[in-house]
């Protein structure tokens, strides 16, 4: 049974869907880093909101450590470069808090645009100063949205109900889905110049880091109003104050800051500015959606190996997950095959799928090709860390989906390029579930490929499976299956051997010295 830490406090009810999905769950949360890396050993999953931070000394004693499920968007606190490096899947759960943190930039819009904080405090300190707080209407007027993902959208929908009119900067936003979305799609620096209020949804990445530049902020409309509930670093600070202080900004409102926790904002005490301390997320309903998600997603990859938001692998359904298991299989034995025989001289792969597998998705058989063959590199590999491995190495990774119907109902083809030049194998699956190769280096062979095997290249002729038979048995090795294969009669021949008994590199070097044997390499699958 796997077992699950929850580090961080969360709805009660996320422990219940780990036990009633059949995963053992402790939660144990307030623990110091040190105390964290004591414990962290014996389990498989880890559970966590902020608090929690994964460093690389966390990850080094997390032995057992499969997958990192973050319940909320943001995983600065999980060191993700390293737990994919450990072969750790890290998740999070995007959509939780989607409709919490969309509707907190609203709401902010609305305290900008009427004034509310400082209306509240004075009428609250005796004052009846009604003329002094003279607002906007939000009705008619451009709303500025940089970022259209899943909270943007979110927004633009609110703001079109609010009769306001939405242009829409995001480099991933196809002129349909702004169509879709009802938003025009606009540059950056059409959207600076139109908009009265800016909310920003974007992530914060070298792309995105300051976008609301100095630069960028003289370029809005005077009087524009700006909010930020996506991620601290997203706006020049001091620039944004200055801009208020003379004017040309006419408000602004921040729930994430650069530095956070935020205590001395060079924006705090500037007239016109509102903050909140990171509550984007903070309802009741945000929090009991994302605990249930992580939980959800963290049972789902232990006991059936579905990927959901995952930040460092492709995402697997739990439904897809029993389809593509065979396919997965097939395409891992695929990779270490052509790993094995090629050794460490690989500059780069492709991977092609025809028939059954062209249907499926494509990524976790690319992983799974990858996993086997990175195996060269390191005994520790999986389909989380061999996407990483193979680009450190530099290797060039291409996919390629054919429509076309050949030999079999579905095929998967691992292409190498290394010090020969281009070879390949390709393996189908019999009966829907049997992995089997079925080409090896444009030779035809049909062969399980068993835990430890035998592969040998050898002059076509009369006698030698003979002579081979009798050294085997010489050395006391038992053939489990013989699988042949030749290119043309008395040309080149490949022999597939399972073995049971022991094969040691003085068995090899026999096998070596009989007549007509051009290459002899001892495969291992298990």
């Amino acid at each position: 049974m796997p077992k699950v830490l929850i580090s961080d406090k969360m709805d009660p009810q996320a422990a219940q869907i780990f036990r009633d999905r059949g995963v053992e769950v402790d939660e144990i949360t307030g623990k110091t880093p040190d105390e964290l890396k004591a414990m962290i050993g014996e389990y498989d999953g880890l559970a966590i909101r902020s608090s929690t931070k994964v460093t690389k000394e966390i990850l080094d004693a997390a032995t057992n450590l499969k997958v990192i499920g973050r319940a909320g968007i943001g995983v600065d606190n999980v060191d993700i470069p390293y737990a994919s490096s450990k072969g750790v899947v890290v998740m999070n759960t995007p959509f939780g808090n989607s409709i919490t943190t969309a509707e907190h930039a609203i709401a902010l819009m609305f305290a900008l645009a009427r004034q509310l904080p400082e209306a509240d405090a004075s009428t609250q300190a005796g004052k009846w100063e009604k003329n002094r707080f003279m607002g906007v209407e939000v009705t008619g007027k451009t709303l500025g949205l940089i970022g259209a993902g899943n909270i943007g959208s979110i927004v633009a929908s609110r703001a079109l109900g609010l009769k306001m009119k939405v242009v829409a900067f995001d480099p991933f936003l196809t002129p349909e889905r702004a169509v879709e979305m009802g938003v025009e799609k606009a540059t950056l620096e059409e959207l600076l110049a139109k908009a009265d209020f800016i909310t920003l949804h974007t992530p914060l990445t070298d792309q995105t880091r300051n976008i609301l530049s100095r630069e960028n902020i003289a370029k809005c409309k005077k009087g524009v109003r700006i909010i930020n509930c996506a991620r601290g670093g997203l706006i020049d600070e001091a620039a944004l104050k200055d801009a208020l202080d003379s004017g040309h900004v006419a408000g602004a409102a921040l729930d994430v800051f650069a530095e956070e926790p935020a205590k001395a904002s060079p924006l705090f005490g500037t007239p016109n500015f509102i903050s909140t301390p990171h509550l984007g997320a903070s309802t009741n309903e945000a929090q009991v959606n994302v605990a249930l998600q992580v939980a959800e997603q963290l049972s789902d990859y232990l006991m059936t190996g579905g990927v959901t938001n995952a930040l460092n692998m492709p995402s697997l359904s739990a439904e897809e997950a029993p389809k593509l298991k065979p396919y997965m299989a097939l395409a891992e034995k695929l990779g270490s095959l052509i790993g094995q025989l090629e050794g460490e001289g690989i500059q780069g792969v492709s991977i092609e799928v025809e028939g059954h597998a062209a249907e499926l998705n494509q990524k976790p058989i690319t992983a799974a090709v990858l996993a086997g063959l990175m195996r060269v590199y390191s005994d520790t590999v999986n389909m989380v860390n061999a996407p990483y491995l193979a680009k450190e190495r530099g290797l060039d990774v291409r996919e390629v989906r054919h429509d076309r119907e050949g030999d079999y109902q579905t095929l998967v083809r691992v292409t190498v390029k290394g010090k020969q030049g281009e070879r390949s194998v390709a393996g189908s699956l019999f009966g829907h579930a049997q992995p089997r190769l079925v080409e090896l280096y444009g030779i035809k062979v049909e062969a399980d490929l068993d835990d430890t095997m035998l592969y040998i290249v050898n002059q076509d002729a009369p006698g030698f499976i003979g002579r081979l038979g009798t050294a085997l048995g010489a050395a006391d090795v038992n053939i489990g299956t013989f699988h042949l294969g030749r290119r043309d009669q008395g040309g080149e021949a490949v022999l597939l051997l399972s073995v049971d008994g022991t094969v040691d590199k003085a068995v090899v070097d026999d096998i070596c010295k009989l007549s007509g044997v051009k290459d002899v390499k001892l495969l291992r699958f298990a």
